[in-house]
């Protein structure tokens, strides 16, 4: 079998393959409303999705990238909704500052207690991973329930999350359960619209933990 072509990549370094794509992504995306400390997350969910109006439907609480930073500097739990988002997530930059990626989703009595209410098993794992952890980052890429109820949590006094990036994909409440998120007081990242999923989360997350590591030097 021949595997032969005329075309060549620019290059085969990785870290020249992401340089030359942020470069890209700067200029392509144009004139913007991003904050410098914004910029780096939007960035890297871009470079993640290949999606440029995704990227521009990103919203963030003014303290969002800082209180990230912070809570990762602090060591707090990330609790991802799916595994996805938990095994896309840089665990090393993460255990640096002695955190630790969570999911619940999966657990036994997660499921189990789900089945007993009748209701999602998302639901259930965010109630455990709220008792379980203080102050975390929620990082929300998949289930919109599970934002919801956080939200609910949220609202009630039950949660205190450090941040939440909810960025659920999907047809049925997704992009509702993020217009609820915006109306929250607490430091968020999301986006508008059905768009979303696991790697944008899991960009959004990559991004801070490497704003946290450049601003820890």
């Amino acid at each position: 079998m021949n595997f032969n072509t005329e075309f060549h990549p620019v290059t085969t370094q990785p870290q020249e393959i992401e340089a030359k794509s942020f470069e890209m992504i700067a200029d392509e995306l144009g004139p913007h409303s991003f904050t410098d400390e914004q910029f780096p997350v939007v960035q890297r969910v871009i470079h993640a999705s290949a999606d440029f109006e995704l990227g521009r439907s990103l919203v963030f609480h003014p303290d969002a990238v800082q209180a990230g930073v912070r809570a990762i500097q602090e060591g707090r739990a990330i609790v991802a909704d799916v595994q996805m988002v938990q095994v896309g997530i840089s665990k090393p930059r993460i255990a640096k500052y002695g955190g630790d990626v969570h999911v619940y989703i999966s657990d036994p009595d997660v499921a189990a207690e789900a089945r007993s209410l009748n209701t999602t098993r998302a639901i259930i794992s965010v109630r455990k991973a709220c008792e379980a952890h203080s102050g975390a980052i929620f990082a929300i890429g998949n289930a919109p329930t599970a934002l919801l109820e956080l939200i609910r949590l949220v609202k009630e006094g039950l949660a205190k999350p450090s941040l939440i990036v909810g960025v659920p994909v999907g047809f049925v409440s997704a992009a509702e359960s993020k217009e609820e998120l915006l109306k929250l007081d607490i430091p968020f990242i999301t986006n508008r619209g059905r768009k979303g999923g696991s790697p944008v989360a899991v960009a959004a997350v990559n991004a801070l933990s490497i704003l946290a590591d450049t601003q820890g030097r």
